[in-house]
C-alpha cells in the first residue's frame, strides 16, 4: 500500500495525466462509452443494479478490491426522485473503498428550475439535494468534487458545504463549436429569451452580435417582447440553460420572426422536456416554414437523446470530450 501511495503522490507531482476509474448509471451507459472513448486513461467499471422483491435497491459494486487506491469517478443521472436513492448508496459508497479521489459528474442538476421563495413555507429542494451531495464521505485524497454543467440558478452554486469542490462547467463551447461549422456563420446573432439567461452566458458570447428578450405581464399573461438588439435578416440561435415545456422558446420564436429574423434556432444545455414536450419542436408538429431551424442539447439528459434521436430539427452536441477532460483536474 505504501508502494501504491508513492506512485500516486508521484503521479500528481510530476504534473502526468491519471488513470480514472469511471462507474456510472444504467441510463448513462451510452455517454460513458463515449467518455471513455475520449481517453486512453478513463477506464469503465461496472455496478450491478439490481432489486429485492419490496422494490429497495440490491446493489454490487464489481471488482471492489481492484479499485483501491485509484482514481473513481461515478457519471450520475438524477432523471427522478425514483432513481436517486440507489444512486446516492453507490456515491456514497465509492468514496470508502479507499481509493486515492472520488469525483462526481452530475451533468444536470435537476432541482430548482421551478423553484420560487415567495412566501414562508415554500420549500427549496436544490438546497436539500446540495446538503446531500455536500455530505459526500471524503476519500483518502480529499474532498469528492462534483462536476456539474449550467446549473439553472446561479445562487445554487453557494448551496454546496465546504467538505466538497463543486466544479461547475459549460456546455457554450460545444455550441460555438457549431455554430462556426454552420454555412451561416458570418450571419448569426445569439438572442437571450430573458435577463437570467443573459447574465448566466453573454460573456461567453461576447463576439457574437446578441437580442435579448424579456418577459411582462399583460394580466395573468407573461408576454416575451424584443428589449434589445436586431434581428432583421440574421439567423438568431436562442441561447439558455434547460428548456421544460418550451413556451418560452416558442414565444421568443415569434418575436424574433416579428422582427424579420431569417432563421431561429435553440440551443440549451439540458433538453427536460417533461411528458415528451420535445415533440412540439418536431417537423413532424411544426409544419410551417418558420419552425426551427436547428434544436441542439446536449446529453446531460440521457432519456430525452434516446427519445429525439433522429429527429429533426434536434441535434445532439456530445458532453463527452468535456466530462473526460475535467475528470483530469
Amino acid at each position: 500500500m505504501e508502494n501504491n501511495n508513492n506512485q500516486v503522490t508521484g503521479e500528481l507531482k510530476s504534473g502526468n495525466k491519471k488513470q480514472v476509474r469511471l462507474f456510472y448509471c444504467m441510463e448513462c451507459e451510452e455517454l460513458a462509452r463515449k467518455v471513455a472513448a475520449h481517453s486512453q486513461l478513463i477506464t469503465l467499471q461496472s455496478i450491478n443494479w439490481r432489486s429485492f422483491d419490496d422494490g429497495f435497491p440490491n446493489l454490487f459494486i464489481n471488482n471492489a478490491h481492484d479499485i483501491r487506491g485509484q482514481h473513481v469517478a461515478f457519471l450520475a443521472s438524477f432523471s427522478s426522485p425514483a432513481v436517486i436513492f440507489e444512486q446516492l448508496s453507490v456515491i456514497y459508497n465509492l468514496p470508502r473503498l479507499f481509493v486515492a479521489s472520488f469525483t462526481l459528474v452530475l451533468p444536470f442538476f435537476p432541482t430548482g428550475s421551478f423553484e420560487r421563495m415567495e412566501e414562508e413555507g415554500d420549500v427549496a429542494t436544490a438546497f436539500t439535494m446540495a446538503r446531500i451531495l455536500s455530505n459526500i464521505p471524503i476519500s483518502r485524497g480529499g474532498p469528492t468534487s462534483i462536476v456539474i454543467y449550467d446549473i439553472h440558478a446561479l445562487q445554487e452554486r453557494f448551496y454546496f458545504g465546504d467538505h466538497v469542490l463543486p466544479l461547475f462547467e459549460t456546455g457554450i463551447p460545444l455550441l460555438k463549436q457549431r455554430l462556426h461549422q454552420l454555412s451561416d456563420a458570418d450571419k448569426i446573432v445569439v438572442a437571450f429569451p430573458d435577463d437570467g439567461a443573459w447574465k448566466r452566458f453573454h460573456k461567453l458570447l461576447d463576439h457574437f452580435p446578441t437580442v435579448i428578450c424579456t418577459k411582462v405581464r399583460e394580466g395573468d399573461k407573461r408576454i416575451v417582447r424584443l428589449k434589445e438588439g436586431n434581428p432583421t435578416g440574421c439567423h438568431v440561435v436562442i441561447v439558455d440553460d434547460l428548456v421544460q415545456s418550451g413556451g418560452t422558446l416558442i414565444e421568443c420564436q415569434k418575436v424574433l420572426f416579428a422582427h424579420d429574423a431569417a432563421k431561429v434556432s435553440a440551443y440549451v444545455t439540458h433538453g427536460v422536456f417533461p411528458k415528451r414536450s420535445w415533440e412540439r419542436f418536431t417537423q413532424k408538429n411544426n409544419r410551417s416554414e418558420k419552425g426551427f431551424a436547428y434544436f441542439w442539447i446536449t446529453d446531460s439528459c440521457p432519456q430525452t437523446v434516446k427519445a429525439v434521436e433522429n429527429r429533426a430539427p434536434f441535434e445532439v452536441l456530445s458532453l463527452a470530450g468535456s466530462i473526460a477532460d475535467a475528470l483530469q483536474i
